[in-house]
């Protein structure tokens, strides 16, 4: 997200605009003007997954253990130079920005089928450049931080506004992130995660000041300059005949060499001339293209507005940042479970359940799957059953017929999905003894048999039903594993009986590993399949946890967690023992 080259243009042309600076003298010197308050950062978690997941491991479907303990060492650098951090992760993806979602969306697939196609090719892992982070560890993520005891915000508007707006309204010490929409807010410092060097709290920090008086411009001109640069909501395609004015009349004293630098240049320049006249906004809608919608760009200005601030170029407020939750919109009334979910999806519980009962909405991003593999459908088709069971306990069932029968509009990434429309998804009723319960027998029942009823509703939605009472007696990893397995026996037909003893043989022997243990693992090689299967059952994971929210969380949400049911490194070593007819002792580790 953000402004294309615009970081890189302040640090390589405006050096002025940005300094290498320590955190922690910051926040001692915060401490001084503030006493008896803790300085604090606000993190924009989104930004910083790909630097926290530091395993050189990522082929195989994540290495868990190994990435709690990165989080748990990053938190400890900061406590102990007495810096607090808040962390916030995007909550919605605001229809705004559904197009531009999109269009990642199928970029993404693009570098997937390159990545399977070094795997076949090689049998080894691609190098840091082909990265493709590992399924699920935003909302894995989340627990993880939960699990430490961090604070957490799942936002209920776009993640880079409500950093934005948290950290100005706390007086917080910076923001700490990887986007350069926050060096067009006008709110506290904004720190670099890709350049924090954590053995000594050393990074880069942004001046919105200093790039203005480079520019020639105001800080409130920074909303407009982002728009006319193109955005995530004004797309910059919109704007190319806009810029080749902007620079045809741009005269420099010098020629970066850059064509996006000197855009930027250019478009600043022309701000700064029309900001002093009495009609600017009208002096815009001259150099657009004619049908250009100028309502497209106030929502793009208007975007950058935090509470309580105004801008000289928002000349009618459309409150583009109410929430994007509307409750009373939905099909949905039963307004006390609404509440219920609104509340746990702000401290990071259900952010799947919260989408679905407030704006009927459910989305999944890609996921390293192999389109070229006909044997494996896609995870989007292979969950989709049971998601369909998760909406009919949220939503209820209607009275029987199709026509009223609650619909979820799903964005899921799937081979030949273009992504271009939601696909309209009913709910699937239960085949259960008194048919299907809704969320609030569910959830604020208090019978005492409530938590038998919860886990065999649980089952029913991944067809188990008939073994919930053999699952009930096992431990917790292994009954979670034991039921997504055979709902994917039963989804995929080409699984076979040494992929399931495959998937057991991993669960099992999972809790005696300690993090530096799966890190020591050695592969002979990757086997592409294995990795695919390794990243359904992932996928298979955020089902459960979605299940689990509905069904009033028969389970702990922690005993989901990958790090106790799932690694990746360890799952492909029993994949390969398994399929290469190792002796079963040894596969199960004489356990």
């Amino acid at each position: 997200m953000g402004i294309k080259g615009l970081q890189s243009f302040v640090q390589h042309s405006c050096p002025t605009a940005c300094s290498m600076v320590n955190l922690k003298s910051l926040a001692d010197k915060h401490k001084s003007a503030h006493p008896g308050c803790t300085p604090t950062i606000v993190v924009d978690a989104m930004g910083c997954l790909r630097t926290w997941y530091t395993p050189n491991n990522w082929i195989h479907g994540g290495q868990w253990k190994e990435y709690l303990s990165s989080i748990e060492h990053f938190i400890a650098t900061f406590q102990t130079a007495g810096i607090k951090l808040v962390f916030v992760f995007d909550g919605v993806i605001e229809q705004k920005k559904r197009a531009e979602w999109s269009k990642r969306r199928l970029r993404d697939n693009i570098e997937i089928e390159k990545i399977f196609s070094f795997l076949k090719a090689n049998r080894q892992q691609p190098g840091r450049n082909m990265f493709f982070i590992p399924s699920g560890i935003a909302t894995f993520t989340r627990f993880a931080l939960k699990a430490l005891r961090q604070q957490i915000i799942c936002t209920q508007v776009e993640g880079d506004y409500e950093v934005a707006a948290y950290a100005l309204q706390n007086n917080c010490l910076g923001i700490l992130g990887e986007d350069s929409d926050y060096i067009i807010f006008n709110t506290v410092p904004y720190f670099s995660i890709n350049k924090l060097c954590l053995d000594n709290l050393v990074t880069l920090m942004y001046s919105r000041e200093e790039l203005c008086m480079e520019l020639q411009i105001n800080i409130l001109d920074l909303p407009l300059l982002a728009c006319l640069l193109g955005n995530d909501i004004v797309p910059e395609n919109f704007l190319d005949s806009f810029h080749r004015k902007c620079t045809a009349t741009y005269h420099s004293y010098r020629d970066e060499g850059n064509r996006r630098a000197n855009v930027i240049r250019a478009v600043a320049s022309f701000i700064s001339r029309i900001r002093i006249k009495q009609d600017g906004v009208g002096e815009i809608q001259k150099m657009l293209p004619s049908r250009f919608d100028m309502a497209l760009l106030q929502k793009g200005i208007e975007s950058y507005i935090l509470p309580e601030q105004t801008s000289p170029w928002v000349f009618q407020s459309s409150h583009l940042h109410d929430t994007t939750f509307r409750p009373e919109s939905t099909a949905f009334q039963d307004q006390e479970i609404v509440q219920i979910a609104l509340e746990d999806h702000y401290k990071g519980e259900n952010t799947m359940i919260c989408n679905v009962l407030c704006i009927g909405e459910s989305d999944c991003s890609n996921t390293l799957e192999d389109e070229n593999d006909p044997q494996i459908p896609g995870q989007a088709l292979i969950y989709k059953t049971a998601r369909q069971h998760i909406y009919a306990i949220l939503l209820g069932t209607g009275s029987g017929s199709p026509d009223t029968s609650p619909m979820v509009n799903e964005w899921y990434v799937y081979p030949g999905n273009l992504l271009q429309t939601p696909e309209r998804v009913s709910v699937v009723p239960l085949s259960i003894p008194g048919g299907t319960p809704t969320a609030r027998s569910l959830w604020l029942s208090k019978d005492l048999d409530i938590q038998r009823r919860r886990f065999f509703t649980f089952m029913a939605c991944f067809h188990v039903e008939r073994w919930a009472e053999d699952l009930r007696g096992v431990e917790v990893h292994v009954a979670a594993t034991c039921c997504l397995l055979i709902y994917l026996a039963v989804q995929v037909e080409s699984l076979s009986l040494t992929d399931m003893e495959a998937f057991l043989a991993q669960a099992l022997c999972l809790p005696g590993k300690s993090s530096s243990q799966l890190k020591g693992l050695q592969l002979p090689f990757v086997d592409s399949r294995a990795v695919h299967l390794a990243f359904l059952f992932l996928r298979g994971l955020i089902t459960l946890m979605g299940a689990n929210c509905a069904c009033g969380y028969p389970f702990l949400m922690m005993d989901l967690m990958p790090w106790n049911t799932f690694d990746g490194k360890l799952f492909h070593q029993k994949y390969l023992q398994c399929h290469g007819q190792k002796p079963l002792e040894e596969i199960i580790e004489r356990n």
